[in-house]
């Protein structure tokens, strides 16, 4: 079984043009963990919980090393004591899409728990104080109107399959969980897709950005 690190990346270079200068702190894991990617529950389930199998830590701490992290929905979740740390959000309407643009989204995702989906990522995000105080069509346009976010994403459909919890109305450290899981030919296409939106006006409000990277452990047959 693998080991992974985080780390921490310096802030981000000043720019010309749309980019700016912002702090902003990234923690990635790209080593490989060991994971189950499969759901194995229903779609009223509506809870999701990150763990992995270390010690506690603070929970405005970096994310501490782990060897193994499952993603778990239900109604209910209590966190094993051992766990290293433990990630909630909630699921929830969709923001910022509007009906056009979600029928169009359903007529090409797929959802999760595909057998050939053997990669995942979770990319916990914290937005800025600014982003919040702007009113809900502010937000949406710098979303969807200057920044493009969904269709970006829908450009990686259905190779791509994602899905969204909200932490920061359970006062979680990051404000949004994504979920995203894939198959190994299609890492590169995953790598193309965060790297545009790290270069969209919206990603200029996100303060604080964890990036784990996981691959399904192998198939064992009897």
């Amino acid at each position: 079984m693998s080991h992974a690190t985080p780390k921490e990346v310096p802030d981000r270079p000043k720019r010309q043009g749309s980019r700016v200068n912002r702090a902003i702190a990234v923690e990635r894991v790209r080593s490989q963990i060991a994971a189950d990617l499969h759901d194995g529950v229903g779609a009223s389930l509506s809870r999701i919980a990150i763990l992995s199998e270390v010690v506690q830590q603070q929970a405005h701490a970096a994310l501490p090393d782990a060897v193994a992290l499952n993603r778990i929905e239900g109604p209910d979740f209590s966190a094993p004591a051992d766990a290293a740390w433990v990630l909630r959000g909630v699921r929830s309407n969709e923001r910022y899409v509007a009906r056009d643009e979600k029928r169009q989204l359903g007529a090409v995702q797929e959802g999760l728990g595909r057998p050939a989906s053997r990669n995942a990522a979770l990319i916990p995000i914290c937005k800025s104080d600014a982003w919040w105080d702007l009113a809900q069509d502010e937000r949406r346009a710098i979303f969807e109107e200057r920044s493009a976010h969904i269709a970006i994403g829908s450009r990686y459909l259905p190779a791509i399959a994602r899905r969204l919890y909200h932490g920061r109305d359970l006062g979680e450290p990051f404000d949004f969980l994504t979920w995203f899981e894939f198959a190994p030919e299609a890492a590169g296409a995953f790598d193309e897709l965060v790297g545009r939106l790290r270069e969209t006006e919206e990603w200029r409000y996100v303060v604080r950005e964890v990036e784990v990277r996981l691959s399904a452990g192998p198939i064992h047959t009897a």
